[in-house]
């Protein structure tokens, strides 16, 4: 039985932004047994399609369903777990948390101490730029949300400052094909947990700063800052009414670029190895992320220069009803590959689950799979053992 609190694809539906695309493309959507069949396979969903897209399939799949279902506690009971729910309470000898990483934002402790006046709106809260103030806005975190919010947001006409940390540079496109191309053909996304060296790091990493588009461009921070948005550093502290920023973008750009090099590196020995030098185009390489000349250090949230903050600063998975002494102090689940440290407990759809794509929507078939065969086998031997 599948329990969803709210519609088939309800964060799809109501937890993104109007204009959202999926970074993927169509191709790449695909599911057990159930895949893209539309005209335009080179495409990025809009949310609209994507909600469409997973109701066909818990259709097809003929999903034993139950929506408008909320759980409110998972808890050990005889030979398995207790799952009450707004609607009674099941027994089940396994269960499976797909509930995702994505349930609450993690915005940082210094929000607390922005002055009142500023709004300020996570990336769950917001849809569009109508429903922030007249006036400028600081965008904080440079993921493939941060860029995405600041390059809409400043189309609206508005004044846009971006905080930028640690990120993840990527050309949408290389040597012609969709990057994410590279990344499935090269091996790169099939990479299993087991096989990363910093596994924790590589499940912190923020999303690649990627948007969907009809034309398939590349926004990074040469594009935003070409298109008027002002970069700074990574937000350290707000003090006594004023945002304190890092100095340290230089590193944080040359670290960036290194970093897309390398694995375009990757891509250029695949292509090499498997004679396909044909296929492509020639390799390219990229101009270093710019570096502001003279990058401010702090912004006076009382000047009036800025009227709204959104918080791009990643999300967190809420555990708060999961009764099962399974998540660690850092509300992380404990889990070998999904796996979870409890018996008959698993989960699915966290970063890098399984492997490097396990978060993405074509990434889940392989890590059911794998997930199921775990639990197949458990019941199997529990049967033979009665």
């Amino acid at each position: 039985m599948v329990l969803e609190r709210g519609e088939v694809a309800n964060s799809w539906r109501r937890e993104r932004w109007d204009s959202l695309r999926l970074l993927t493309p169509n191709w790449q959507s695909r599911l057990p047994g159930y895949g893209y069949e539309g005209p335009d396979p080179d495409g990025f969903m809009t949310m609209a399609e994507v909600v469409a897209f997973v109701s066909r399939y818990a259709s097809v799949a003929k999903a034993p369903l139950r929506t408008q279902t909320t759980v409110t506690s998972v808890s050990i009971a005889d030979a398995g777990y207790l799952v009450a729910t707004d609607r009674g309470d099941f027994h089940c000898r396994s269960v499976v948390l797909a509930s995702g990483a994505c349930n609450l934002p993690s915005v940082p402790g210094v929000r607390q101490a922005v002055p009142p006046a500023i709004v300020c709106v996570t990336a769950l809260d917001y849809r569009n730029p109508d429903q922030l103030p007249d006036g400028g806005v600081l965008i904080v975190g440079a993921s493939a949300t941060g860029v995405q919010l600041a390059d809409e947001v400043a189309r609206s006409g508005r004044r846009v400052i971006l905080s930028v940390g640690e990120h993840v540079r990527l050309p949408r496109t290389y040597r012609g094909r969709d990057v994410l191309w590279w990344m499935d053909v090269s091996g790169v996304w099939n990479q299993r947990y087991d096989e990363i060296d910093d596994l924790t790091r590589a499940r912190r990493l923020p999303s690649p700063q990627l948007v969907g588009t009809p034309a398939r461009t590349t926004l990074d921070l040469n594009v935003l800052a070409g298109a008027g948005v002002e970069i700074v550093g990574r937000l350290s502290t707000v003090r006594d009414g004023r945002a304190l920023f890092s100095g340290g973008l230089r590193n944080q750009f040359a670290l960036a670029d290194l970093k897309m090099d390398r694995l375009l590196d990757t891509f250029d020995e695949w292509a090499r190895g498997h004679a396909r030098e044909a296929d492509v185009g020639p390799p390219e390489r990229f101009a270093p992320t710019r570096v502001p000349a003279s990058p401010r250090l702090w912004l006076d949230f009382n000047s009036g220069e800025i009227r709204s903050i959104i918080w791009a600063t990643g999300f967190r998975p809420d555990y708060s009803w999961l009764h099962v002494p399974v998540v660690d102090h850092k509300g992380q689940l404990r889990h070998d590959g999904g796996v979870v440290d409890a018996p008959g407990m698993y989960a699915i759809g966290l970063p890098v689950l399984r492997r490097r794509k396990s978060t993405f929507i074509h990434g889940a078939e392989d890590d059911a799979r794998d997930i199921v065969e775990h639990l197949a086998a458990r019941l199997e031997t529990a049967a033979r053992d009665r």
